[in-house]
């Protein structure tokens, strides 16, 4: 067995078949059924790309720029599948958890009992002054929501949100914005939004189709203005 970084926190497993995995926070505990696996008296996680946009970015060689202090706001975390393994890498950071639905934010809280590097808030990202009695500026938004005005939403906690220098690592579903027009032209509708605003300068980083772990969904990682 071999175990090589990815990125920060994140790593590959090499024992006839490669997985990616984070070290688990919380030793013994798993989240969604996802594998344990022992490595040198260490557990890790597995992180399947088929679940969790952000795993996708990473096996298609996307650099998200997370780190162990990193404070995170990710908007559209349902139960907690993708929050878990960032959880795991910014464990001296926070994760702020956005997500609108009552029933996954049930899950979401048994989850936080457990890791207290996540915060529940139980709110709609296209209102960020929901939560500003609780979020701070932070380093990074991640964003997987399934609603028709995804780069309005990024921008709207973009500019209330994300420090100078910040990253916005976004995930659009095109079938979300339109289920019948061609997934390329919403992809660059989405983009000029979000590169021509007037309210955040941002400048692309890196821009990837998710296929074949997710159909329809572009993956973009940008910087703010410093």
């Amino acid at each position: 067995m071999k175990l090589s970084p990815v990125s920060q926190g994140v790593y590959k497993i090499q024992n006839g078949t490669s997985a990616l995995v984070t070290y688990n926070s919380v030793k013994g505990k798993n989240v969604y059924g996802e594998k344990l696996i022992e490595f040198h008296g260490d557990e890790y996680r597995e992180w399947n790309p088929k679940r969790s946009k952000v795993a996708a970015m990473l096996m298609k060689k996307f650099k998200i720029p997370l780190v162990k202090s990193s404070k995170v706001l990710y908007l559209g975390a349902s139960t907690g599948t993708t929050v878990s393994h960032i959880s795991d890498i910014v464990t001296e950071g926070i994760v702020y958890s956005v997500e609108f639905s009552p029933r996954p934010m049930r899950e979401l809280i048994k989850l936080c009992e457990m890791r207290s590097n996540i915060i529940p808030l139980l709110a709609d990202a296209s209102n960020p002054s929901s939560y500003s009695a609780i979020v701070e500026n932070v380093d990074i938004i991640i964003q997987d929501i399934a609603q028709p005005n995804q780069a309005e939403i990024a921008l709207l906690n973009s500019d209330k949100y994300l420090k100078p220098g910040g990253y916005l690592v976004l995930s659009i579903k095109a079938r979300s914005i339109d289920t019948v027009e061609n997934p390329k032209k919403i992809y660059k509708s989405e983009m000029n939004k979000l590169l021509n605003s007037s309210s955040c300068c941002f400048e692309l980083v890196k821009k990837s189709e998710l296929a074949p772990y997710h159909k329809d969904h572009l993956a973009i990682v940008a910087k703010a203005e410093s």
